[in-house]
């Protein structure tokens, strides 16, 4: 009987990888996916920079970027002037009328309740009150009485912080004029301390209107330039900016927002608009002004004044659409 003798096995055949990213090495995957990301980085980049070209190739832009240089040296200037305290309102308002200029005349006789309310100005990043110095003196032209402003840390570190602070300078405000409401107008950053104490710290009870100026409602990719924790809040998609966009019910406060497509701070420049279905937002868009001459633009100040000006003598504002501002005692 004979027995069958095993056969020896053939080796495995060498098994092919297969093609596709999905056979690389993971490293090697996410090498790939990184640099399509900063491709599309790039391309996004490259729009926003030649948008802002665009914009600065217009006779307009050429001579927004002549008046931004200028009002940068100036502030460079004033600078050491607005580290001094607080600026005090100094109130204009009296019972006398027939001492004022025309203009502000017409105000305090036709609107009493607006050219009395305070207004409080809110600088940016690394800055100080002195950014404020010709919009300060514009609105006081145009007959607003009590016009202030509050200096923070430039080492500052966190919004939410800056915002409790901005809370205790209205409360402030609000127990020294007696007025149950003001208005606050916020450039670059100062405008996301303001949104952030209005919408996350209940501040639509004192505010009755937000101004901002070049602010970065949706971030900015120039905060990459920067790496600490104020400038990480700064960035699109922060944790800061998922949080300003929850859900804000019932919110009083009504929103003017500034943005300017030869912005060089806000990039893209669009992020400077507001955008939330729970605010009653009024974007302004301009062209040719650079991020410093926000607060200094004629228009920008006529538009401000124009707005803060619209209140009849029951409080209630003459734009349809927007809250009411309360008597004190109501």
């Amino acid at each position: 009987m004979s027995q069958s003798v095993p056969r020896p096995r053939r080796p495995a055949a060498p098994k092919r990888p297969p093609s596709g990213d999905a056979a690389r090495p993971g490293a090697l995957a996410r090498a790939t996916r990184a640099t399509r990301r900063v491709r599309s980085t790039a391309a996004a980049a490259g729009d926003i920079v030649g948008g802002a070209a665009k914009a600065l190739a217009t006779p307009t832009g050429a001579l927004g970027a002549a008046v931004e240089a200028a009002w940068v040296t100036t502030h460079l200037a004033l600078y050491p002037w607005g580290l001094v305290g607080r600026h005090g309102s100094d109130s204009q308002l009296g019972f006398r009328v027939e001492h004022l200029p025309p203009i502000q005349r017409g105000l305090v006789i036709s609107d009493v309740e607006a050219a009395g309310t305070p207004i409080l100005l809110v600088h940016g990043m690394v800055d100080n009150r002195s950014i404020f110095t010709l919009l300060r003196l514009g609105l006081r032209r145009r007959g607003f009485g009590r016009v202030t402003s509050m200096n923070y840390s430039p080492f500052t570190a966190d919004v939410r912080v800056a915002a409790a602070q901005l809370a205790e300078e209205v409360e402030a405000l609000v127990a020294e004029t007696g007025y149950e409401r003001i208005h606050v107008v916020g450039h670059s950053m100062g405008g996301l301390i303001a949104r952030y104490y209005v919408t996350r710290l209940g501040g639509d009870e004192r505010v009755h209107t937000l101004v901002t100026l070049g602010t970065p409602h949706q971030g900015t990719y120039t905060a990459y330039g920067w790496h600490n924790q104020l400038t990480r809040q700064l960035r699109p998609g922060s944790g800061l900016m998922r949080e300003l966009d929850q859900p804000v019910p019932d919110c009083r406060t009504r929103f003017v927002v500034y943005w300017s497509d030869l912005d060089q701070m806000v990039f893209p420049q669009r992020n400077a608009a507001l955008t939330h279905p729970d605010l009653q937002a009024r974007n302004i868009d301009l062209h040719g002004v650079g991020h410093m001459s926000l607060p200094i633009i004629g228009s920008v100040v006529h538009g401000i004044s124009s707005t803060l000006a619209h209140l009849d003598s029951d409080g209630h504002t003459l734009t349809p659409g927007v809250t009411e501002l309360r008597r004190r005692g109501s």
